[in-house]
């Protein structure tokens, strides 16, 4: 017997990640049931690089870069002579991640590209690869894409000419893939009154026009834009873009107005600036002074900061208390992004938490060791962590496929169809489909993720739980921290479940929304399967019956209380109506392509839920080769044994 040391005896095999496009069974199965085949086979191969190239030891080395060198303001905010100078420095790791991201288009593919109904559902697919490698860039590119679509609304629309410059050169800029070029944009509504309440801003906007011949100052030197007429000063209490180049923010105009939306440069061109090495002229806050960064439990690589506004030059955004109602066009396309992170973060922690298993043995009692991945109950934690997973990505996803019908109205979608095209709504239900779904798929999909994404952290056991900035790719410490914000920012799980009721109640949209859901669960159950080769028909006939029974005690439940009665229990109405539609989503892929695994995983997600008794489980296949197939695929080989699973 030789005793071990630091550098002898055992040393646990690195895990190898592999690009999750073609190993993440339950991603290859979403594009599958969502994009028809020929786009698929389209998009597919770039798709696939992008994948791989998310996992190159140069973006690893990024996203310890971002994390060691964290943001910071020069001089903590003032000059060497003590002259308040407000200069955020980031670091080389996340400008480097932010100009991949920009080159790769993450944001620009929706507005440059057209694959009808689908394009949101391609350009998902691939920040899903991307979140768990971005080092949180892509929250500044959620405000860029949304704060793109808004000022393209307005564009499309016809703004007034005096706006419309200065618009379309930001929709330009936020929609480039030029890193030199493209902007984010800053998203401002939060203050110290209340998070998600902003009827209680305190930021004010005065119009004051530049005199008549007067020199217009200009957002910069290159670019003869001027800045705006209104004036804006306030305090916000949350900037997560605090680096971008322009922002949408709220604030009130006139007494009983309520608030209203601006867009505002960030910066401005100064003439009488003189540089260390005494040139003259640059750029400025546009009335902005950073306060302090926020000091936060995860997103560390993020710049947040707390802003206080004097005088900053902005433009109105359509009319006058109309904020809230421009704003969540933002807000629609910033959840959906903050969900998609989500799923992306479970994504990546499955992925490490699947590598670790291949290499990994346990004692399995009698002096045997196994490889986790052929351990029986290692293998059941993951098959029922994939089958949490999967069920959450059919709702990410589908949220996704309206949400892209909603902007493309008009578009045919192409010749040919994906199959969860056979859950098309009617064009007059698209939008309250959309409404429901904006907020409950993020109140919904945040929550249950950052347990998830714990489990995969507790299955590598003690190194789960290390920072492993040495060895980045398995680092789930750093992706458990940012995965629990998804839960609180763009509007906490509560705030999106009264959300989510509110829905439901409004008086003018309210039947809109029932009557929508209505149409997803009863389309589902017509086209759910009727039987298969390991599952009685009898049980698929039950669980239609179920998904039925069970939103019609919820439809119950709304249609008779209100909303004061109803409020109290949104958030158990909302994660139940979420069941519900996941189960029936889980019926419409079961059909689209039937197969044991896609089978087992439907049916212990609608037992698990209380849809199915559990006694339905006891006569099917609950085997490990059953369990490694959910978990690796059908047909994959496990390194460790060489077996096939």
């Amino acid at each position: 017997m030789e005793p071990s040391s630091a550098n002898s005896g055992f040393i646990q095999s690195q895990p190898v990640l592999r690009n999750q496009f073609h190993d993440d069974v339950s991603l290859n199965r979403i594009v599958k049931l969502f994009l028809p085949h020929s786009l698929l086979e389209a998009v597919g191969p770039e798709i696939a690089e992008l994948g791989e190239q998310v996992l190159s030891q140069e973006i690893f080395d990024w996203i310890t870069d971002s994390e060691k060198n964290q943001p910071y303001l020069r001089g903590s905010g003032r000059d060497a002579f003590g002259k308040p100078k407000s200069e955020l420095v980031v670091g080389e790791g996340w400008r480097k991640l932010q100009e991949f991201g920009f080159k790769k288009g993450v944001v620009a593919l929706n507005y440059d590209s057209d694959y009808g109904e689908y394009t949101r559902l391609v350009q998902f697919t691939r920040c899903h690869l991307w979140e768990g490698s971005c080092a949180n860039t892509l929250c500044p590119a959620a405000m860029q894409d949304g704060a793109a679509r808004l000022l393209q609304r307005h564009l499309n629309a016809g703004s007034r000419p005096a706006d419309h410059r200065v618009f379309r050169n930001a929709y330009d800029h936020l929609t480039s893939r030029d890193p030199s070029k493209t902007w984010t944009s800053g998203q401002w509504m939060t203050e110290r009154t209340g998070g998600s309440d902003v009827s209680q801003t305190e930021t004010v906007a005065t119009y004051d026009p530049y005199p008549d011949g007067s020199t217009v100052p200009r957002a910069s030197a290159e670019e003869d834009l001027p800045l705006g007429p209104w004036s804006i000063s306030g305090f916000k209490w949350f900037s997560s873009a605090t680096d971008s180049q322009m922002t949408i923010l709220l604030a009130k105009t006139q007494p009983g107005k309520g608030v209203s939306a601006f867009f505002a440069p960030m910066r401005q061109y100064n003439p009488s600036l003189i540089s260390a090495t005494g040139q003259r002229g640059g750029t400025e806050l546009n009335g902005v002074t950073i306060s302090r960064l926020k000091n936060k439990f995860g997103t560390q690589s993020l710049p947040t900061a707390e802003l206080e506004l004097k005088g900053m030059r902005g433009w109105l955004i359509g009319k006058e208390g109309n904020g809230i109602q421009e704003i969540s066009t933002i807000l629609n396309i910033t959840r959906v992004h903050t969900t998609v992170s989500s799923v992306g973060y479970l994504g990546r922690g499955i992925a490490v938490a699947k590598a670790f298993a291949l290499v990994r043995e346990a004692g399995a009692g009698r002096g045997r060791r196994l490889p986790l991945s052929t351990h029986p109950l290692h293998m059941r934690t993951l098959a029922n962590l994939t089958t949490d997973y999967h069920a959450m990505m059919l709702l990410v996803f589908y949220t996704l496929y309206a949400l892209g019908l909603d902007e493309r109205a008009s578009s045919s979608g192409g010749s040919q169809k994906a199959p969860i095209a056979k859950l098309r709504p009617p064009p007059n239900l698209v939008a309250p489909l959309l409404r429901v779904l904006s907020s409950l798929h993020k109140s919904y999909v945040c929550e249950n993720t950052v347990p998830a994404v714990f489990a995969c952290m507790e299955a590598l056991g003690g190194v789960g739980y290390l920072v492993n900035t040495e060895s980045e790719h398995l680092n789930l410490a750093r992706i458990f921290r940012d995965a629990c914000v998804g839960a609180i920012w763009e509007g906490t799980t509560d705030v999106l479940a009264g959300d989510t009721v509110r829905a439901l109640k409004h008086p003018a949209m309210g039947n809109q929304c029932v009557e929508a859901v209505d149409w997803v669960v009863t389309r589902a159950g017509e086209v759910a399967v009727a039987g298969s080769s390991t599952v009685s028909p009898s049980v698929w006939r039950e669980a239609k019956t179920t998904m039925t029974t069970a939103w019609q005690d919820l439809k119950d439940q709304v249609e008779s209380k209100s909303q004061a009665e109803l409020l109290p229990e949104a958030r158990g109405i909302t994660f139940r109506l979420a069941e519900v539609l996941i189960g029936s989503l889980f019926l419409v892929d079961v059909a689209s392509s039937p197969g044991r695994e896609v089978e087992a995983m439907c049916l212990r997600y609608l037992v698990k839920k209380r849809f199915l008794d559990e006694s339905i489980l006891a006569g099917l296949d609950q085997t490990l080769e059953l369990d490694q197939a959910i978990v690796y695929g059908r047909g994959s080989v496990n390194s460790v044994t060489g077996a096939k699973l």
